[in-house]
């Protein structure tokens, strides 16, 4: 480790990688799937508790995946226009 670099990690100007801006990266993937399982167990309890049921069950069930795949958009469209504003990633 050379000098200026052992003084930028001791000041704390060093270069944290993705971290810097103070913003981790968002994986999508997991973002997506971690909104369809809440989503689904939210579902789950709103059955098992039977607050409702029959034909509202039909109209009920794709929404934790349209709520996901919304985030998803949202998180690649974000993305998107933040490394275009910056330059590539």
């Amino acid at each position: 480790m050379t000098e200026q670099e052992r003084t930028e990690v001791l000041t704390g100007t060093a270069a944290r990688g993705p971290w810097a801006e103070g913003r981790h990266p968002v994986d999508v993937g997991q973002l997506v799937m971690g909104v369809a399982f809440l989503g689904l167990v939210g579902l789950w309890a709103l059955i098992a508790s039977d607050r409702v049921g029959g034909d509202d069950v039909r109209w009920l069930l794709p929404l934790p995946w349209l709520l996901a795949g919304g985030a998803g958009l949202a998180a690649v469209a974000l993305a998107g226009r933040r490394r275009g504003r910056d330059g590539p990633a």
